[in-house]
């Protein structure tokens, strides 16, 4: 990133340490403020991914930034016969846990907490490795990164979804608009933590998006690399192979 953005400016704590306290704070009411703020259409993304990753017929796969659950969720519709969700926010997981249970799917889905750059797992472990509105967040983006191409297996896919910023006009005024104005405004409403969905706002606004993102993936070694922008460009699926 062009520019180091946290959760909270006048605190000591290192990014890290930042984004597991801010999203324990909003675990309660995350899954409800994010379908009011992103007009359900996040909901559609996630199939998007879904559909990219059944074709793959993945057998074992790692959601990481997992949060409440909601992609390792859906990803059973690959036809995946083990997923791991992975988070290092308790207050998300436990949100996430009950979501698993009601579903009867813990015996498909093990969510468990853990830290993206230091994955607890063997290299070459998993089919597929996803992420959805996680890797803005890592303290070190390449060290995450190398992490996840780790714990794949050779040939195995990743798939990113993240924010972007849409680079044609009317959208992109818009979108400076409704991040910038709106959607703090609504994180605030609903919301405990004042500072939560300005830093979400804001940390989108500076992440290394499109083409940037995915010459770091190159860097990293991933090859066959392809992003998919969504929605006028407010979002975009990456892509990537081992």
């Amino acid at each position: 990133m062009s520019k180091k953005v946290t959760p909270y400016q006048d605190s000591d704590l290192g990014k890290k340490e930042q984004v597991t306290q801010m999203f324990d704070n909003i675990s309660g009411n995350y899954d409800g403020l994010n379908r009011v703020i992103s007009f359900g259409i996040d909901v559609k993304w996630r199939k998007q991914v879904v559909a990219i990753l059944k074709k793959k017929k993945p057998d074992f796969l790692l959601d990481i930034a997992t949060g409440t659950g909601d992609l390792a969720i859906n990803l059973v519709q690959t036809g995946a016969g083990k997923i791991v969700g992975l988070d290092i926010s308790p207050g998300m997981l436990e949100v996430g846990k009950k979501k698993v249970l009601e579903k009867h799917l813990e015996q498909i889905i093990e969510m468990i907490e853990g830290d993206s750059e230091n994955l607890p797992f063997d290299d070459n472990t998993f089919d597929a490795v996803t992420v959805a509105f996680g890797v803005r967040n890592f303290e070190t983006l390449e060290k995450g990164l190398t992490e996840i191409r780790r714990v794949l297996k050779p040939t195995g896919t990743f798939v990113v979804l993240e924010t972007s910023v849409p680079t044609k006009t009317p959208f992109k005024q818009g979108y400076y608009f409704y991040t910038k104005y709106i959607l703090p405004r609504i994180g605030r409403l609903f919301s405990k933590d004042d500072s939560a969905y300005a830093y979400l706002s804001e940390s989108a606004s500076v992440f290394p998006h499109g083409e940037k993102f995915n010459n770091i993936l190159r860097k990293i070694g991933f090859i066959d690399v392809v992003n998919k922008p969504q929605t006028f460009g407010v979002a975009s699926i990456y892509v990537a192979t081992k």
